[in-house]
């Protein structure tokens, strides 16, 4: 049998075999670190994912929540709009009974002062129905003239009163709150010449 001349290991000394076991030493470590290194980093990830998880599923409950708070708004508004009116119509129905007695008391009554009385009570009872709901009436009368509250329909020339006074009411106005629901017409006094 004849040797074989091409040796690859031939040239090569000890210290090259340990470079060759240290280097490959070297790439195992650098895998293993490279392993531990995914290890932590999929963990890391992992932990990113559950915390964006649960934000999200706290951001689409904090949604459904608003949008359901939303339509329960909405609805309740509808709700305010269509039966607002309710309380009102309840409260004047009872002036419209008193209404439909009077007509059919006052067919055979001749006497004018019981046709009065009778007005003035279903009058009272209109004005206490409306004061209840909140109706007020716009002061007018001995009254600094205001625009928010007074429509100057007329103005008289006087020395008898203050300028910018309120003489008269033609019209009553009237209010819920601080909100006009009707200006008063009045007469304002201006400077006489």
């Amino acid at each position: 049998m004849s040797k074989h001349k091409n040796n690859p290991f031939k040239n090569t000394t000890s210290e090259d075999f340990d470079k060759i076991h240290q280097d490959e030493l070297d790439k195992q470590n650098q895998e293993e670190q490279s392993d531990t290194n995914e290890k932590e980093n999929s963990a890391e990830i992992n932990e990113l994912q559950e915390k964006y998880d649960a934000l999200n599923q706290q951001y689409i409950r904090l949604a459904a929540d608003f949008d359901n708070y939303r339509k329960r708004q909405e609805h309740e508004r509808e709700n305010l709009l269509k039966y607002g009116t309710e309380n009102a119509l309840k409260k004047l129905i009872e002036v419209l009974d008193n209404f439909e007695r009077g007509k059919k008391a006052l067919e055979n009554v001749e006497d004018c002062q019981k046709v009065k009385d009778s007005f003035d009570l279903v009058h009272k009872q209109t004005i206490d129905a409306l004061t209840k709901l909140g109706l007020e009436t716009i002061d007018t009368e001995g009254q600094t003239f205001d625009p928010n509250f007074h429509d100057a329909v007329m103005q008289t020339p006087t020395a008898d009163y203050p300028e910018h006074t309120i003489i008269n009411e033609l019209q009553k106005g009237y209010k819920i709150g601080e909100k006009v629901l009707r200006p008063a017409l009045v007469n304002v006094a201006t400077e006489a010449q």
